[in-house]
């Protein structure tokens, strides 16, 4: 069961990870409008499994981010506008979709939060954060 925790604002941080100490949830999943960085250290003071689908929680201490390649993402768009430059009008050019997705997975925090990560997941991740 997922059950949201709204979040309005930093200072509002700890108390919320205060009160997920006694839920104990079993993962959480990240926002990247919060500040990455102090929610990472918040989820590994509380043991609390955390991923994002921005690659920057996994680089800052969460425990893995799964999401679009934002690399590929802006090269996609910077041929839109070279299109668009050339006189293409945006309304006939297709909608895309990401077709590039990466996983990254953090083992200094698994094993900061006591978490063994199998084997077979780690060969799919295309980073490993030792």
């Amino acid at each position: 069961m997922i059950n949201p925790v709204m979040i309005h604002s930093s200072t509002e941080l700890d108390a919320a990870f205060s009160a997920l100490d006694q839920e104990a949830p079993d993962a959480l999943i990240v926002q990247p409008s919060l500040p990455i960085r102090r929610v990472a250290e918040l989820a590994v003071r509380y043991r609390i499994p955390a991923m994002s689908f921005v690659r920057e929680f996994a680089d800052q201490g969460g425990l893995l981010s799964y999401g679009s390649d934002e690399a590929d993402a802006y090269r996609k768009a910077a041929t839109y506008v070279d299109k668009i430059l050339k006189g293409a009008k945006p309304a006939d050019l297709p909608v895309q979709q990401p077709t590039k997705f990466e996983l990254v997975i953090n083992l200094k925090t698994a094993k900061a939060i006591g978490l063994t990560v199998p084997q077979s997941f780690l060969l799919r991740a295309d980073e490993v954060i030792e």
